[in-house]
């Protein structure tokens, strides 16, 4: 599958001026504030722009910084890394592979098996819970 180009324009039909301001620019939502920084439901946690599969709840874990933290992704090829100097710091930004949404940062303060922790924007996210499949399902 190949990256899925959008004019701004057509991203920002899409998104919230929230989302769009965080994904298409590389903003961040305050901590504490997401829909998911504290969710426990079960679930498939999607990119909010193209619906790919990026982080699962098995991996998610309280990281205490106030952002939906996940110690790995779903599959290695599904979020991508560069460097970010903005803000007078030197980070690694992680973006969805297949629209280059921006999702957050990963850091090397994570639990094992990985010791990493990818620090996400619930902007960025969906979640698709069981449930919500079986409705689609079954209307």
């Amino acid at each position: 599958m190949g990256k899925l180009n959008k004019t701004e324009r057509e991203w920002q039909r899409e998104l919230s001026p929230d989302e769009f301001r965080i994904t298409r620019q590389k903003g961040t939502e305050p901590a504490f504030t997401g829909k998911y920084w504290n969710t426990k439901q079960e679930g498939v946690y999607v990119c909010r722009c193209c619906g790919t599969p990026l982080f699962s709840s098995e991996t998610k874990y309280d990281s205490g910084s106030g952002w939906p933290s996940f110690f790995r992704p779903v599959n290695s090829s599904a979020v991508e890394e560069s460097q970010d100097s903005s803000h007078g710091m030197v980070r690694t930004e992680i973006i969805c592979h297949h629209c280059d949404a921006h999702l957050g940062h990963v850091f090397h303060d994570g639990p094992q098996p990985t010791g990493l922790r990818y620090c996400v924007n619930s902007a960025s996210l969906e979640l698709q819970t069981q449930e919500k499949n079986d409705e689609e399902t079954y209307p």
